[in-house]
Formats: structure tokens, sequence, C-alpha cells
């Protein structure tokens, strides 16, 4: 075959990538004021908005290029969720803004990565005098926790932690500034939950090997953004944090901050011939077709192996920017 080296290079990233179950990386979103589109009659987009204060939209969630991790090349934009004076749901005590993914795939099924990267600013930073549950589960199996946690010794924690049933596995100083990225890689059969994590630009790595839990969810129980616990003495004051590379997959994992369809192998200049007509594409060194065999991850349903005159590599419907 005439490019089977190329087919076989294609093959082998294939192979590689996960399966994008959910995406929450806020790509298809110009506002935040897109979440009021979802509601219980009208179940659209990627989100579930319900959990938040008596507010317009943009006081608990904005999004902007600036609230991303520059490293996520996979998201156009990140987010900023907000708690301020009027963060109350539902009439509770705990202040709250979370969004729910809005999906039927099974993202509460045998093994599965839940993918986000999350900072502080110095402006408006969480209280560390004040537990914060984050990016939690209904049951709590697995969540990020943020400042002290209720019933602890002291008064202050500047950690983030990351906990398992109910304990903390894995801590860090939550220091401003720094993305710290991660994936919950739960298995919902075998009962288990690892934690892989890295900062900034760096791959994740296996931080903390398969804890056994109770792993359940409905597929509609997980909560992206922040539940500050209340304590008595210590006043509101408004918080931030930010998010960004918010998906769930299955199948492999994505070590890369930058997401799936963005990784930045090296480029693999190729000729191919044209489905329509058996020539080549161009002439001359300046005429190739460049292929980030990488980026099929994020068109996979659009890529045709063909056979026959010289096998080729059929780009249907690829993106523009390929």
């Amino acid at each position: 075959m005439k490019y089977s080296w190329l087919l076989a290079l294609a093959s082998s990233q294939i192979a590689a990538c996960g399966t994008v179950l959910w995406d929450g990386r806020f790509n298809d979103m110009s506002s935040s004021t897109d979440l009021n589109k979802w509601s219980w009659a009208n179940q659209v987009g990627p989100y579930q908005y319900y959990i938040h204060g008596s507010g317009e939209v943009t006081e608990y969630v904005n999004l902007s290029s600036d609230y991303k991790n520059p490293a996520d090349t996979g998201s156009k934009q990140g987010v900023k969720i907000t708690l301020d004076s009027t963060a109350y749901w539902n009439g509770q005590t705990m202040r709250r803004t979370e969004l729910i993914p809005q999906t039927t795939a099974a993202i509460n099924s045998g093994k599965v990565w839940y993918h986000f990267s999350m900072k502080r600013s110095d402006t408006n930073a969480p209280a560390t005098t004040r537990e914060h549950q984050v990016n939690f589960f209904e049951s709590h199996f697995t969540e990020m926790k943020i400042g002290w946690l209720s019933g602890a010794s002291g008064t202050s924690d500047p950690n983030l932690r990351w906990m398992a049933n109910s304990q903390t596995q894995w801590q860090t100083e939550f220091t401003a500034g720094v993305w710290h990225n991660v994936a919950y890689e739960i298995d919902f059969s075998a009962n288990t939950v690892a934690f892989w994590h890295s900062t900034g630009s760096d791959d994740l790595k296996l931080t903390v090997s398969a804890v056994s839990v109770s792993a359940s969810s409905n597929g509609a129980d997980w909560h992206l953004g922040v539940l500050e616990l209340p304590r008595d003495g210590y006043p509101d004051s408004n918080e931030d944090l930010y998010f960004s590379g918010v998906y769930i997959e299955s199948g492999s994992l994505t070590t890369s901050v930058a997401g799936p369809g963005q990784y930045e192998y090296d480029s693999v200049n190729v000729y191919y011939e044209s489905i329509f007509d058996n020539h080549d594409i161009g002439t001359g060194h300046n005429d190739h077709v460049k292929l980030h065999v990488s980026k099929i991850c994020s068109w996979i349903g659009n890529v045709e192996v063909l056979t026959g005159q010289g096998a080729r590599l059929a780009l249907l419907e690829a993106p523009a920017a390929l």
C-alpha cells in the first residue's frame, strides 16, 4: 500500500485516543447567559443550571479566555465560578454555585475519567477558614476540598485536597495563580477511584493509585463548582474559583492538558490522492497537506480509510483548520 506507513501511524494514534463521553469545555457557549436556555422542560446545552443564588447568571458564572489554563488549547475559554452574598440556593445556609452535566451518555458506568483544571487568584480568594467542597458527587465518594475542614483543629487551612471516602488522600498548598490539572479515574464496576494530577502545562501523572470507594452516580449528580459550608464567626466575602478543560472520557486517559484533539504532536506532512480522481493534490513541497494525526480524536467519525489504487486517507468534512 502506497501510504501504509501513514495509515499505521494514524491507526496507532486513533487507538490511543479516549472517547469523549461528555464535553463541558464551554466551546459552544457565547456567554454564561446561554445557561439560561436550560430548564427542566427544555434540557439543552452541556449543563444543567439550577444550583445558584437569586441573582442573574452573570453574578455567579462568567466565561472568558482569561479564565482558562493557557496550556488547555482544547478550550477557547474557561469559567469563573463566584460565591457572593446572594449565593444561597433553595433556602439553604450553604453558599453554592454549581453546574451539572446535561447528558444521557454513560458517564456513570465502567471506567471513566472526569477531567478539569482549577485555580484561584489573590483577588476574591476562597476563605481558608471555611470548608469548600469542589467538583463533587452527591454521595461525596470523591471530591476536592479547599480550606479548613469542618470539625478540624485550628482556624484555617491553606491546602487543596483530594478526598475519597471523606478522607484526605492528597494535599498541597493552594497557591494563587497555579493551575491544578486533575482527572478522577473512576471505575464504577470495581468501585475504585484513582487521582491523576499535574500543574501548569505538565502532563497528568498518576498521583494516588486506586482507592476502594462506593462509587455511585445517576449520571446527573456530579457538581462542577463549589459548595461552601457556613461557620459561625466568619462572615461571607466574595470568592472566585476558575475552571477549564472540563470533560469526561472513557477508553483511555488523555494525559495532555491540551485535551482531546489538540495534542502537540509533530505534524505529519503527506501527499494524498484525491478521492475524486487519482492524481496528487497540489504540486511541489509547498502544496503538501499537513495532517495532525492527533486531531483525529476530535473528528474520528469523519475519517475513512480507503484501499484500492494506493491506500488513501480520505478526509470527509475535516475541520477547516487542517
